[in-house]
């Protein structure tokens, strides 16, 4: 399984980061682990949600659709 997910900083709650991972625990331990430039500045994270693909490609293409200004505002509203 390929997953999309958002997860939401627990010392700074309106900051968001949405990624692709074939290990959505050994990823989300990597971004509180500061292993990641972004991330780290923001760190403790939790997982807001996260969708499961079986395609990568379809897990690929969804994360950058969340990624644009609609996928943001869907996320926002629905996620």
């Amino acid at each position: 399984m390929h997953y999309v997910y958002i997860i939401q900083s627990i010392s700074h709650p309106d900051r968001f980061y949405t990624g692709v991972t074939g290990d959505l625990k050994r990823r989300l331990s990597e971004h509180n682990r500061h292993e990641d430039e972004y991330s780290s500045r923001y760190k403790p994270w939790t997982i807001k949600t996260y969708l499961a693909f079986q395609s990568k490609e379809q897990a690929i293409a969804f994360e950058k659709y969340l990624k644009t200004p609609s996928g943001r505002a869907f996320a926002k509203k629905r996620l």
